[in-house]
């Protein structure tokens, strides 16, 4: 018996819900040593490797899904060769954030907006051109979106109650976010200083 069928066995038992890692962890381990008399090492990297391989879908951070449906086209998710250089045309063969392009040197990556881990579909309109730099930025920086929606809802409410130190605070948070380019998509538009 494999740790990665055993994995998916427990999600196939629960499709379509939402699993935090703990809930999956203490039954394939209890399982597996019922089963082969053996410790099952480090469940959480299976859970990892099965999300990679397209076979569960991650909600959030360290909780999954198995949704039968979306498994059983794993592969329609990635640009087909033909569709990479329809986006990489429409984008003029340039990062949509920096402009820069082969011209310049730059490696270009073909990407999905909305990730392809989260259920972006491999169409025209979910795929971008980026540079390699922008790319990774884009990967790693993702999760601040939630933060910068966040600062700019705290800006708000600060503006309207007048709290003046606060809205200082905030503002340079955000400039923050735009003196590096992350979330550029969330916009916030810096005050004219008169």
């Amino acid at each position: 018996m494999g740790q990665l069928d055993l994995i998916m066995e427990f999600f196939k038992a629960n499709p379509n819900r939402d699993i935090a890692h703990p809930e999956v962890v203490d039954w394939v381990v209890k399982e597996y040593k019922e089963r082969t008399g053996k410790v099952f090492r480090d469940p959480d990297r299976g859970i990892r490797s099965l999300h990679q391989q397209g076979k569960l879908i991650k909600v959030s951070k360290g909780v999954y899904r198995y949704d039968p449906n979306f498994t059983l086209h794993p592969n329609l998710e990635d640009f087909t060769p033909a569709l990479k250089k329809q986006i990489l045309e429409r984008d003029g063969y340039a990062c949509v954030i920096c402009g820069a392009g082969e011209k310049e040197g730059v490696e270009l990556h073909v990407d999905h907006i909305k990730p392809k881990d989260l259920g972006g579909k491999a169409t025209l309109e979910n795929g971008q051109t980026l540079c390699a730099r922008h790319n990774f930025l884009k990967k790693n920086f993702n999760q601040t979106e939630t933060g910068k929606k966040m600062f700019l809802r705290l800006l708000e409410s600060a503006q309207e109650a007048g709290e003046m130190e606060l809205v200082a605070f905030l503002e340079e948070v955000l400039s923050v976010y735009e003196k590096h380019g992350i979330n550029g998509h969330v916009v916030w538009q810096k005050p004219h200083k008169d």
